[in-house]
């Protein structure tokens, strides 16, 4: 049982961590990152406020909801009506480029590395930046794929055609009736790849992103590697951040590393070798570039 070390932020403090993390980052012989929607707020991807506007005014003067992730929730009334929302959130927030270059500023630190990237983010943000998709292991879906709604087969389907043509189509909060996705095998709806309930697919691509993140694990057993958790909250904690304090408790060698604005701790019985800054994660990565 792992008992909770809280951070408390200070100038002074964060920049001796920064080194402390760049010196970390030199020395290691391996890398993993797991990367939580922190990352992707840091790089400019925020569902509400005016970027929420800018894409989804009209749906918020109808409906009355205020952010993206209320307007995926929100019990439309046609299918035409789910998946013009739907088409446009998934367009401009995995087929748009984040408007800061987060990812590829972190890029460039690991690019040399031995590295593997564990993330819950289904943005593609890390694929796009150039980095190797077999480093990657999206464990809750892609925001590219869609799937059966039942599901009847266990497969996923690329969707940047279809979804830009729903973007060009709609009209009116509404996409034409033939440009609804059905299943090409039983003819029911498609949905989205996204993990949120049991008909979630792990398709082959997701079974053969489990085996290469289990070799690289192994691979590095006992070796200096740096677990580098950065923008990972409380919501799904079981998928990297218990596994990190796992895996740097069971190695001396290693170094956990966390990035978090508000959100920084690590646990006692590993406070000697983890490194806890309480800031934007793109702060931090580019104060690491001008050291």
């Amino acid at each position: 049982m792992f008992l909770r070390t809280s951070t408390f932020k200070s100038t002074e403090n964060s920049l001796r961590q920064i080194e402390q993390l760049k010196s970390a980052l030199d020395k290691a012989e391996a890398v993993v990152i797991g990367a939580g929607a922190g990352l992707s707020t840091s790089a400019g991807f925020v569902y509400n406020g005016e970027r929420f506007k800018k894409y989804f005014s009209d749906f918020e003067a109808k409906y009355g909801f205020h952010d993206m992730y209320s307007g995926g929730f929100y019990p439309y009334d046609t299918l035409e009506e789910h998946w013009a929302y739907w088409s446009r959130y998934i367009y401009v927030n995995r087929y748009v480029d984040a408007p800061k270059p987060v990812y590829q500023e972190l890029l460039s630190l690991v690019k040399n590395k031995d590295y593997f990237v564990l993330t819950t983010n289904v943005d593609h943000c890390f694929q796009k930046a150039g980095f190797d998709k077999k480093r990657l292991f999206y464990t809750q879906g892609d925001y590219g794929l869609f799937q059966c709604s039942e599901p009847c087969h266990q497969k996923t389907y690329d969707n940047e055609d279809s979804i830009r043509q729903m973007v060009k189509q709609q009209r009116g909060m509404k996409i034409p009736t033939d440009l609804i996705p059905r299943c090409p095998v039983c003819g029911k709806p498609l949905t989205m790849n996204l993990r949120s309930d049991d008909t979630f697919v792990e398709d082959e691509g997701w079974h053969r992103a489990v085996e290469r993140y289990s070799l690289f694990l192994r691979r590095h057993e006992g070796m200096q590697t740096l677990f580098m958790e950065l923008g990972v909250g409380y919501n799904t904690p079981v998928i990297i951040k218990y596994p990190f304090w796992q895996m740097t408790a069971k190695n001396p060698e290693a170094t956990y590393a966390c990035i978090n604005k508000g959100e920084t701790f690590c646990p006692r019985e590993i406070s000697h070798q983890s490194i806890c800054i309480d800031e934007d994660v793109g702060f931090v990565l580019a104060s690491i570039h001008e050291n």
